[in-house]
């Protein structure tokens, strides 16, 4: 009786205990609770279904063929629908999202819907967001100062501060990032970097979401989180399109609506369950127990595709339930069917102002100040360019200590001037190039979603690098300055630390075009070729006098390094400088004791710091605008496609 009474006791001791186990792993597992996720402070947005015909895209080969990517397709996208696009790779999944998102539209035929009337590109901008595929956050900064950065920008003054801050906190707690809101986004993992960026672009509540590949390199567990929160998105109300590559049969069920690409051929569209049945009516038979998102890859041959393709008319016939689900019901029977253009256009009046939620201004200043907070956070980074500053101004110093009135060896203190300039022209040149096209990714998202103008992108990104690069700048400059034994005068000294800081800035901005335009090896090969005849012109003619020959004297006015190492030999020896020391004990006779007669000889006589410094703002100036032109090509992909197609008209190509 002891050991039933204790064999009892210890299974009542030990089932509570098992069950609690089940019960904290299931809860681990399970997706938020919907009952937290009503998301209730967001800005309330009108659904919008999407509707395509006859979509047809061409491009070009590198031979000037016409080829067909999409070969007039149909189909729709309705709200309250969790939406996939599938097919192999190069059947056009990319290119059809890219189209109904607007970041593609030259070379585009058919007709583009929302909610019945044809497309307000701008408008439908500021009512969709597009989450690419790579999952490139803004580094040294957390989850929710990422949040409220998004929230800054995007909702202007629809909601208060206190609503913004509401707002974040519950798409955190919807998305399950709370846990990790005080962490940084490079520490975050695959998934969680995933939800983030979902959760970035659903600040504004955009009722429309498209996603390229949210599952790449997710596992299991990641996968399926993540499609749970695109199907609650859903089930809100939203339109939630993505593209994805065969997905397991258990997250293939989650789909509301499926729509198969196949050579730019649609060759499905409807419900996931109603996939089988359609193969079957094609006379290919699914296997029990087989993923039909699988197997319908797997049958695309060009036979089965011209099949498919006539039976749902190539996306004009879709393939559903009589019924729709409770869930999507509401936003298609009823009332809501009338109201729905009605709130469209009462969004479309309220939204077709503005180009962007906020003023420039307001952009500007939550730009500067995420940048700055960036900045202050990359101590590595800082205290590299800190030790450089240092290393060099002490090195140059060593080298050249007290040259600056010894007037036995003069040349020594212009070998000098070269040192300082080589230093303003390589340390602020190579960052942009190695950092800024990485950048360029995670900027293209934010720009193309709304975010920010590129204007006060680009002034915040000149704003927040000029105090560490002024800071670094003083330290070399004062360093190498005293080191070197030159003239203790103010006047002196302040135009040569401005005209060394005017050369940096000038080499950033020439480094910020390579950066725009090319990648980190292309930038870094050209940069090194591009400034080495720059550095030749800027030290020609020294011996010459005024003798050098016209032509050089012109080419030498296209390298801004010519203007920078005139103004560091200026500042130090033009403007009525004293005699020099000269030690009769050890020379004769000193030819260079007037440092007019040194500033003759290397050609400078005559010169003023003035004109060099206003010669440097104007390649700053040129720099920076090439540079912003830059990225305006780079985000108007538009416009580069039409490039191309002149310049293949120009070689002959039809």
């Amino acid at each position: 009786m002891e050991a039933e009474r204790l064999t009892q006791l210890q299974q009542v001791q030990v089932v509570p205990v098992v069950q609690r186990e089940v019960v904290v792993q299931l809860q681990e597992q399970e997706p938020p609770c919907p009952k937290k996720c009503t998301i209730s402070n967001l800005v309330k947005r009108p659904p919008v279904n999407i509707e395509f015909h006859d979509l047809k895209f061409t491009t070009h080969n590198a031979s000037g063929e016409t080829r067909n990517i999409l070969n007039s397709i149909s189909g729709r996208f309705l709200s309250g629908e969790l939406s996939c696009i599938l097919g192999p790779s190069g059947a056009g999944k990319t290119t059809l999202m890219n189209i109904l998102i607007g970041y593609l539209n030259s070379n585009v035929s058919g007709t583009i819907q929302t909610n019945g009337q044809p497309r307000n590109l701008r408008l439908f901008h500021k009512l969709s967001c597009y989450i690419m595929q790579d999952d490139l956050l803004q580094p040294r900064i957390t989850v929710h100062e990422a949040m409220m950065v998004a929230a800054e920008l995007k909702l202007g003054s629809e909601m208060s501060a206190r609503q913004k801050r509401l707002a974040v906190d519950e798409i955190l707690e919807t998305l399950g990032l709370t846990p990790c809101r005080n962490t940084r986004t490079e520490r975050l993992s695959g998934g969680q970097r995933k939800r983030l960026a979902v959760a970035l672009e659903l600040v504004n509540n955009p009722p429309v979401i498209f996603l390229d590949e949210p599952t790449t390199g997710l596992d299991v567990v990641a996968m399926k989180h993540l499609v749970d929160v695109m199907q609650l998105l859903a089930r809100q109300g939203r339109t939630v399109v993505c593209t994805i590559h065969q997905p397991s049969a258990s997250l293939f069920q989650q789909f509301d609506h499926v729509y198969v690409l196949s050579g730019g051929n649609c060759v499905y569209q409807g419900a996931a369950h109603q996939l089988v049945p359609f193969l079957d009516s094609c006379q290919l038979s699914c296997p029990k127990h087989y993923n039909p998102a699988d197997y319908v890859l797997e049958c695309l041959t060009p036979e089965s595709v011209k099949i498919m393709a006539a039976q749902t008319s190539n996306g004009k016939l879709c393939k559903t339930s009589s019924e729709p689900a409770k869930h999507v019901s509401s936003y298609r029977t009823g009332d809501s069917a009338n109201s729905l253009l009605d709130a469209a256009h009462a969004q479309a009046s309220a939204l077709s102002e503005a180009e962007f939620a906020t003023s420039f201004w307001t952009q500007l200043s939550v730009l500067v100040r995420r940048n700055f907070l960036q900045t202050r956070r990359n101590k590595i980074g800082l205290f590299v360019q800190m030790f450089g500053a240092v290393l060099v101004g002490a090195s140059l110093g060593a080298i050249f200590y007290n040259r600056g009135d010894d007037v036995t060896r003069p040349f020594e203190n212009f070998k000098f001037c070269i040192g300082v300039l080589v230093f303003y022209m390589y340390c602020p040149f190579m960052a942009p190039i190695l950092l800024f096209p990485s950048e360029l990714v995670i900027m293209k998202r934010e720009f193309f979603n709304r975010w920010y103008g590129l204007k006060s992108y680009y002034i915040a990104l000149t704003v927040s690098t000029l105090p560490w690069q002024c800071i670094c700048g003083f330290v070399f400059s004062t360093m190498s300055y005293l080191l070197t034994g030159q003239p203790l005068e103010w006047s002196r000294y302040l135009w040569f630390l401005i005209t060394g800081l005017t050369v940096g800035m000038v080499s950033e901005g020439y480094g910020l075009v390579l950066g725009s335009l090319f990648s980190v090896t292309n930038g870094s090969t050209l940069g090194t070729f591009s400034l080495a005849p720059m550095l030749v012109l800027a030290v020609y003619g020294m011996g010459y006098g005024k003798n050098a020959e016209l032509v050089y004297e012109w080419l030498m006015s296209l390298s801004y390094l010519r203007f920078g190492l005139v103004g560091f030999a200026v500042s130090l020896y033009a403007g009525g400088r004293e005699q020099m020391h000269c030690d009769e004990d050890k020379v004769v006779y000193c030819h260079y004791a007037n440092p007019n007669m040194l500033l003759r000889d290397l050609g400078m006589e005559g010169l003023t710091n003035t004109m060099q410094f206003i010669n440097l703002l104007v390649f700053l100036v040129v720099f920076r605008l090439i540079a912003y032109l830059a990225l305006r090509y780079r985000l108007t992909v538009e416009f580069s496609s039409r490039i191309l197609n002149y310049l293949r008209k120009i070689l002959g190509h039809k």
